[in-house]
């Protein structure tokens, strides 16, 4: 048992010192992207599957809370899709999965926000489409991905990519790097630590 953990740390150890050293600029765009946005009076909506749609929440909720205990500020737009099951359900069921995302960022969207694509493989039917709809909106996209970054890469506008084939390792990295854009975000607009 001792060496499945001690193997588990190093691995994410090892994926996220990978992950700083061909991503730091990426994060950097990234969190200037997200910043701008919220600057702007803007919005920011989040998607994912599975655990990425957790991720999306995790970070949606950072946002619209706070990240911090005992950063009091006010509350950032940002929200979760896929979270509403409603929805979910009756999308699923009137047009098919493909289409759960597309259809709130048809709903929600404004030119000006940012849509951030959470994909560990970059290959999500559903967040590929999501990200066609809101490129027709005007909304700014930010692809969190994983591997080589599959489909997506190269059709959003900022893309930080996990090196690693191993999903789990790339679920660890993107919440990790939603917590440094928290971060960024709240000494950015509220002079924050």
């Amino acid at each position: 048992m001792k060496e499945i953990i001690e193997t588990q740390f190093r691995d994410s150890i090892e994926t996220k010192q990978k992950f700083i050293e061909s991503s730091m600029d990426s994060i950097q765009k990234a969190a200037d992207l997200l910043v701008d946005c919220l600057k702007s009076g803007n919005k920011i909506l989040f998607c994912g599957n599975g655990g990425s749609s957790c991720d999306a929440a995790h970070i949606a909720a950072e946002l619209v809370v706070r990240y911090k205990s005992g950063n009091e500020r006010r509350a950032l737009p940002a929200m979760a899709l896929g979270t509403d099951h409603a929805i979910l359900t009756a999308c699923s069921n009137d047009y098919g999965y493909e289409d759960i995302f597309s259809r709130q960022v048809e709903a929600f969207g404004n030119a000006g926000d940012v849509l951030v694509g959470i994909t560990t493989s970059g290959n999500s039917p559903n967040v590929i489409k999501a990200v066609g709809v809101a490129k027709e909106k005007g909304l700014k996209v930010l692809g969190l991905l994983g591997g080589n970054g599959g489909k997506l890469k190269g059709s959003c506008d900022v893309e930080v990519i996990v090196p690693s084939p191993v999903t789990a390792r790339i679920q660890e990295s993107h919440i990790l790097v939603g917590h440094i854009f928290c971060s960024i975000i709240e000494k950015e607009l509220f002079g924050l630590d």
